[in-house]
């Protein structure tokens, strides 16, 4: 017979999960704002600049994980 592992997770309320997820778009959206500042405020980036904060930030999650 196979052993089986379980994980332990956290269960969140709805509450927090909403406050996670504001979080994370307030974090995304000042980075993003970041990039476009650092192109000298030229417009027509906006998802661009999003698209690659949301990678950097999955980017550094993984990269906490596996530590």
């Amino acid at each position: 017979m196979k052993s089986t592992h379980t994980i332990p997770i956290t269960l969140r309320t709805a509450q927090q999960t909403t406050e996670s997820t504001r979080e994370l778009q307030e974090q995304i959206r000042c980075r993003a704002y970041e990039l476009y500042e650092q192109r000298g405020r030229a417009y027509g980036h906006e998802l661009d600049d999003w698209l690659q904060t949301e990678s950097e930030m999955i980017q550094q999650k993984a990269n906490r994980a596996t530590v």
